[in-house]
């Protein structure tokens, strides 16, 4: 805050008014009365790991701002990977035609929830092998869930292969007309043992400017009830090799 915003700050609540953040009035502005929901993602199969501790930052963040959230643990349980049989577009828009794994609660849930945040951590620099197949099953399988929805994508690592990891992540979103939503910096934390995480002070600040940020589109997407654009093209797809 600079000297001028402090001034006046400070002869409003003198005069008895009442100062109303950005963020408050946004909130308040937003029609409908609905608050914004955020499905946040636990790709690693450690449930309360440094993974969570950065999802468990984001979402206390969220409800600062008025942002309801659920988190989601894939655990270690198995993910089967897309096998492209096809299933899914005769299955009426429903999903993946495996339904017994955690792709089918992930897709239940992204019909209700209006952003996603995707949290991995680094595996031989890319993201944990289960959560990139659960990943791939639901954006092929039940894509028009996600169309349009604000997204981010963390990751937490030891040492390296973090912003491999992300930009991986990334690509998913970029392909489904999914703003993605960034931080002050890549939404990376740093740790090894349980619990280091939080030792990463910029890391952790880092997890929280990402959900101020997710709140801030959030509410001004749902401001107005408008939360897609009007498209005058449908998409066109070809080939190189003909």
């Amino acid at each position: 805050m600079d000297r001028r915003d402090f001034i006046k700050k400070a002869t409003m609540a003198a005069a008895g008014a009442t100062v109303v953040s950005p963020m408050s009035a946004m909130m308040n502005s937003v029609s409908g009365g609905k608050t914004p929901r955020v499905l946040l993602i636990n790709g690693s199969p450690r449930t309360d790991g440094n993974t969570f501790c950065c999802l468990k930052e984001i979402e206390a963040q969220l409800q600062k701002h008025g942002v309801e959230s659920e988190i989601i643990q894939i655990g270690r349980k198995a993910v089967r990977m897309c096998i492209n049989c096809g299933g899914c577009r005769q299955n009426d828009g429903k999903g993946c035609v495996f339904d017994d794994d955690m792709c089918a609660v992930i897709t239940e849930k992204m019909a209700t929830a209006d952003a996603l945040i995707v949290g991995t951590p680094v595996y031989y620099g890319q993201p944990n092998g289960g959560i990139l197949s659960l990943m791939q099953r639901l954006f092929f399988s039940a894509g028009h869930l996600v169309q349009n929805k604000p997204a981010a994508a963390l990751a937490v690592c030891r040492r390296g292969g973090a912003t491999a990891t992300l930009q991986t992540m990334n690509m998913m979103f970029e392909m489904m007309n999914m703003p993605v939503v960034t931080s002050q910096y890549w939404n990376i934390a740093y740790g090894a043992g349980k619990g280091e995480v939080k030792l990463d002070t910029e890391g952790m600040q880092t997890m929280r400017t990402l959900a101020t940020n997710m709140a801030f589109l959030l509410h001004k997407i749902h401001a107005d009830g408008n939360t897609a654009p009007q498209r005058d093209e449908k998409p066109s797809f070809m080939n190189f090799i003909r």
